[in-house]
């Protein structure tokens, strides 16, 4: 058994290149071969949004405070709320972050296959953002 006392491990700033606005990562976690899980709590301030970004073997979030939206590539962008679980099915493109006016937080957890959980991808635009555009 292995636990991670919260605060155990210092908060870091979202990267710039995968991220628009503030965003905080808080008790990231992953596990050695044969295990392919990992995940990391992450804050969205109001405005703040992942690029878009696929997984090879998809992504849950499990949303724990605020507001939030999420969007797949030409689909709709859709609201979450705290208690919802989003499926991200392997290799759909999408993106998700707090509302213009309300931060959101949630746990992210993927799947690496051949060591990558990730592809990340263009930034959403404001538009994409707002919901003007798929």
């Amino acid at each position: 058994m292995d636990i991670q006392r919260n605060g155990s491990i210092p908060s870091v700033p979202g990267p710039a290149g995968y991220f628009t606005g503030t965003v905080r990562m808080d008790m990231r976690f992953s596990r050695e071969a044969p295990a392919r899980v990992g995940g990391v709590i992450v804050t969205f301030e109001p405005g703040a949004r992942t690029h878009w970004h696929t997984h090879p073997l998809g992504q849950t979030l499990i949303v724990s405070a605020g507001l939030g939206w999420a969007q797949s590539d030409g689909g709709p962008r859709k609201e979450l709320r705290p208690g919802d679980i989003v499926w991200f099915a392997p290799g759909e493109r999408h993106w998700h972050g707090a509302t213009s006016d309300t931060a959101m937080t949630h746990i992210a957890i993927a799947e690496a296959l051949d060591g990558e959980a990730v592809t990340w991808l263009d930034a959403v635009s404001d538009a994409q953002y707002q919901g003007l555009e798929s």
